[in-house]
């Protein structure tokens, strides 16, 4: 006979045992089984505007698996600060030199971060937040890597590249971060056709939809693999 519990008062216990007979208590098995939901805590790290950071912490807030607890930003007139300030959630402006001071990794340990994730973040992200982070830090990147990546390629400049170089799709990378600029292992990728009349606005335009619609989702299937 086996007896599994797991907050179930003791006393309240014995009360119901003792009102069990005997013979039916060898054919009785009582589990309870209560799996805590684990609510993750995501960091994003940003430079711009933020339209992907407020995807993502408005994806969250309607689901139970995480939450995004903070926002770093590499700068102080970047848009994802008043982004982030507008929908109430911690906003933090760590330039370039105090990440590498270990002010950063500070902030992400005092609000126990779990999960970090990079949305238009210019910046190398220094060793000791990947050593703190082993494998739980993400980046977005809008070409199909690994065309279009390395140091200096983000934004208009990726997709003027892409359109100078007459290809005739583009698309977006997940990845895991390391200590190259788009060089982490790819988690997950997804296209869309360049036009003849496309212009760096109009494709870029087209490569957002496809951040919008799958980073927060990708994001979510990895903060899952944190709890198993």
């Amino acid at each position: 006979m086996i007896f599994r519990c797991k907050g179930i008062n003791i006393s309240c216990l014995k009360q119901i045992f003792s009102q069990i007979n005997v013979v039916s208590l060898h054919n009785f098995i009582y589990v309870v089984h209560e799996k805590e939901a684990i609510m993750r805590k995501i960091a994003i790290l940003a430079s711009g505007e933020g339209t992907n950071a407020e995807r993502i912490i408005r994806y969250f807030r309607e689901r139970r698996t995480a939450e995004v607890v903070m926002v770093i930003a590499s700068r102080s007139m970047a848009g994802v600060v008043k982004r982030a300030e507008g929908l109430h959630v911690v906003c933090e402006v760590v330039p370039p030199a105090d990440f590498a001071s270990g002010e950063a990794l500070r902030l992400l340990c005092a609000n126990g971060v779990d999960f970090i994730v990079l949305a238009g973040f210019l910046s190398r992200v220094p060793d000791d937040i990947l050593h703190a982070y082993p494998g739980r830090i993400v980046n977005i990147h809008p070409s199909l890597l690994p065309k279009f990546g390395g140091k200096g390629m983000y934004g208009m400049h990726v997709h003027r590249a892409v359109l100078d170089a007459g290809e005739a799709e583009s698309g977006i990378t997940i990845q895991y971060v390391n200590e190259k600029y788009d060089e982490g292992d790819y988690i997950f990728q997804a296209k869309c056709p360049v036009l003849p009349d496309d212009t760096p606005e109009t494709l870029a335009a087209r490569v957002h939809q496809l951040e919008y619609r799958h980073y927060p989702e990708v994001i979510e299937r990895l903060v899952g693999l944190l709890s198993e």
